[in-house]
């Protein structure tokens, strides 16, 4: 019989990549992922992704956190951040971000041949880690916004890193079944502010020195349905 591990504390998705995103108490989930989540982005010129770092997919656009984007039917409303709205299907809306962002070269795009996740669907963090994290860090608050998941698990009295032993496992979580397939590596990202959170020089240092640069894992779906807030999260 599957042995309880812990229960689903917060649940997450971010319709826009790199945006801050909505809390949720349930969340339907596809083989894709969270349906919805990180399905649009901002992309420069050349078809790379607004991100908080460059890489071969990515570039680095500063004040994309600043903003928030929640899903309304299909399309994210971006929330500015003077407070404003903009629909990420309306006509103006590449104008209006590139005015907040201040670039006049940006548009937004829905996902195509190029996956906007990082590096798979499903992104799972423990209050464990987090706690590893904040107990070490002293120029700025660690909170779970910082690290961007969907799925937020507590694991009870656990200390560390907890996740880096499910790689290769098969978790249910409520109705949906995950397969963890490796750990999260963190990048400057988690050092920005955001609304609520101060620019940390110490982040991804302490959980470099403490993880080599891990927290969180990433999960394939196996079996679809819903996330719910506080699912029974079990071992397979």
């Amino acid at each position: 019989m599957p042995v309880p591990l812990a229960t689903v504390s917060e649940l997450w998705r971010y319709p826009v990549k790199s945006m801050g995103g909505e809390s949720r108490e349930e969340l339907p989930v596809e083989h894709r992922g969270v349906v919805g989540d990180r399905l649009w982005a901002v992309v420069d010129p050349e078809g790379r992704l607004g991100s908080g770092k460059d890489s071969r997919r990515f570039r680095r656009i500063d004040g994309l956190l600043d903003c928030r984007a929640a899903l309304d039917a299909d399309v994210p409303v971006i929330t500015l951040p003077d407070g404003g709205r903009v629909r990420a299907d309306d006509a103006e809306a590449a104008h209006v971000l590139g005015e907040v962002l201040h670039r006049d070269d940006l548009g937004l795009a829905v996902e195509a041949s190029v996956p906007h996740h990082d590096a798979g669907p499903l992104h799972i963090v423990t209050l464990a880690s987090v706690a590893a994290v904040r107990t070490v860090v002293d120029d700025a608050t660690v909170d779970v916004a910082r690290f961007r998941p969907n799925v937020v698990i507590d694991t009870g009295h656990d200390a560390g890193y907890v996740e880096n032993a499910w790689v290769g496992r098969r978790l249910r979580i409520g109705e949906v079944v995950v397969e963890v397939t490796e750990g999260t590596e963190r990048c400057v990202m988690v050092n920005a502010s955001q609304p609520g959170l101060t620019r940390s020089h110490q982040v991804l240092r302490r959980i470099s020195s403490g993880n080599g640069l891990a927290l969180g894992v990433y999960a394939t779906v196996v079996r679809p349905g819903v996330l719910r807030r506080g699912a029974t999260v079990t071992f397979l």
